[in-house]
């Protein structure tokens, strides 16, 4: 017995010391459109390089509304309003969301259009903190648009050209990628910091310390993408902290002031 409460005791301090009490692991196959919240996007199981997953696009009608805006005008529709599958019943503050994602350009899409995905999460009430990767940028031939390969931001209020004006090169960087090619991704959140992890690799892509969400806020995990992008999703799982999850606290209410978003 005396035993027993040793051991018991040891794998206690460990996982206190650790700091990391996970909770209940969540997986999802994404090989279906069930159990997610469409918002201005369309959602249907697809095949790509011979391995199932959830093909994710922008809706028809919300393309034929961009149709008719200048490049400006969707950009911030795109930051105001998003584009995402949120997967429902879900509540995540602190913790690691891994995938497989990959996506590639729409036929026909403009020459700004990078192939442009992602995972959000702490999303509420339509505020959610994101980490995408431009997927045609990872080879790119100009060196600015390697750069922007991996990208944070947090919408409404803080999307990727206001960080980009306002904090130049800190919320983005390099990664090798290519378009239409299956890429694991690893996001680990504690507290107001968040790192990006791809490729399986044990060094993070893309560092952030100071996620505008804050310490406290919770929300759902979703999958995203941009206008003028097709995207795949499979094998989402999301662990959350024992402790990960918290009240929520309204984000940063600014917004940013009106200038050229070309898309790099």
């Amino acid at each position: 017995m005396v035993r027993l409460i040793s051991v018991t005791l040891a794998i206690t301090f460990t996982l206190l010391t650790c700091g990391r009490l996970y909770g209940q692991v969540r997986h999802y196959p994404l090989e279906t459109a069930d159990g997610l919240r469409l918002q201005h996007v369309a959602a249907e199981p697809a095949v790509l390089d011979g391995k199932k997953g959830l093909r994710v696009t922008l809706s028809a009608e919300t393309v034929r509304r961009f149709k008719g805006m200048t490049d400006d005008e969707v950009t911030d529709v795109q930051a105001r309003v998003g584009q995402y599958a949120a997967i429902e019943g879900l509540e995540f503050s602190d913790g690691v969301i891994t995938a497989e994602i990959a996506g590639a350009p729409t036929p026909g899409a403009n020459a700004e259009a990078r192939g442009f995905v992602g995972i959000a999460f702490r999303l509420h009430d339509g505020a959610y903190d994101l980490f995408s990767l431009r997927l045609t940028n990872g080879r790119a031939e100009e060196q600015e648009r390697r750069n922007h390969a991996a990208q944070y931001a947090s919408h409404p209020d803080w999307p990727w050209f206001r960080l980009r004006r306002e904090a130049p090169t800190r919320y983005e960087s390099y990664v090798d990628l290519l378009p239409d090619v299956w890429t694991t991704i690893r996001i680990d959140v504690r507290g107001d910091r968040a790192r990006l992890y791809v490729h399986g690799q044990e060094q993070p892509t893309l560092i952030v310390n100071d996620l505008k969400s804050g310490v406290q806020r919770t929300g759902t995990v979703a999958l995203w993408v941009n206008y003028g992008t097709i995207a795949h999703f499979r094998n989402l799982t999301v662990t959350a902290d024992v402790h990960g999850v918290r009240p929520a606290r309204r984000a940063d209410s600014r917004r940013p002031r009106s200038t050229r978003r070309r898309q790099i």
